[in-house]
């Protein structure tokens, strides 16, 4: 064979050869593709999966506090009225040093149909609906200062942006919720929230003046996983900062969306 054939021949096995490798290298790259866009359409999926689940919860637990919302205002709302109505004849037909007395029991019973009715509004989301987030916080501080929980504050800042009313339920509930530990666990004298509304943005700062506790040894526990999976659905992001003896911040920030 002519020297000239065996380069030509060398040539043409190194074009097929290298015809195969660049094939293969486009194969395994096609496939790599394929084969992440399966893996991030699945993991997608599940995301989807779980935040419907997460969103169904959300609704039953709504309708769960619309029932006892209405439960306590209709019902035992209803009866403490009728208790203050029965107080009120009986004072009529008693002497005066037994109706002072009597205008204690009167008071106690009034007020807890006051607390009750402040109450029935905080779990009942159709009520936040229509009287939107500063206000439902503005009921819920004051229904802490009244029963001497501590000493609350709201501070709002900016021009009030509209919000979609069923992401302002979520928001709340998240609020609702660190208030709920505040009370329970924190051990505080003081509260204070500040609203900070921005073209785009939402900041929502809550701080106590409790106990706290060490962020690296405590686990976090399903208070917090339900406001961060609340915080996930309307795309707020959350950060929770403690240390002990220095209280619990807790920092909320919204995406305003434009209508």
């Amino acid at each position: 064979m002519l020297p000239k054939e065996q380069i030509l021949l060398i040539i043409y096995f190194t074009v097929i050869i290298l015809f195969f490798i660049i094939f293969g290298i486009i194969f395994f790259i096609a496939f790599q593709r394929r084969k992440n866009k399966l893996i991030l359409d699945k993991l997608k999926a599940e995301q989807r999966f779980e935040d419907e689940i997460f969103k169904s919860r959300i609704e039953i637990q709504e309708q769960a506090l619309k029932n006892v919302s209405w439960e306590l205002h209709d019902n035992i709302g209803q009866l403490l009225s009728t208790a203050v109505m029965q107080i009120n004849i009986m004072q009529t037909t008693i002497d005066d040093k037994t109706s002072e007395s009597l205008n204690d029991v009167r008071k106690l019973v009034g007020d807890s149909l006051q607390e009750i009715r402040s109450l029935s509004k905080t779990l009942n989301n159709e009520v936040i609906q229509n009287v939107g987030l500063e206000q439902s916080i503005r009921v819920e501080l004051k229904r802490f200062e009244k029963l001497n929980f501590l000493t609350p504050s709201l501070t709002v800042k900016g021009e009030e942006q509209y919000i979609d009313p069923k992401e302002e339920i979520i928001l709340y509930r998240i609020i609702q919720e660190f208030f709920s530990n505040t009370i329970k666990h924190a051990e505080a004298s003081h509260l204070d929230v500040e609203l900070l509304y921005t073209p785009k943005r939402l900041d929502i700062h809550i701080q106590d003046d409790g106990v706290g506790y060490d962020m690296k040894t405590v686990q976090a526990n399903s208070g917090l996983l339900n406001m961060k999976s609340r915080a996930s659905l309307v795309n707020a992001d959350l950060e929770y900062i403690s240390s002990p003896g220095k209280g619990v911040l807790l920092k909320l920030s919204y995406p305003i969306r434009k209508n």
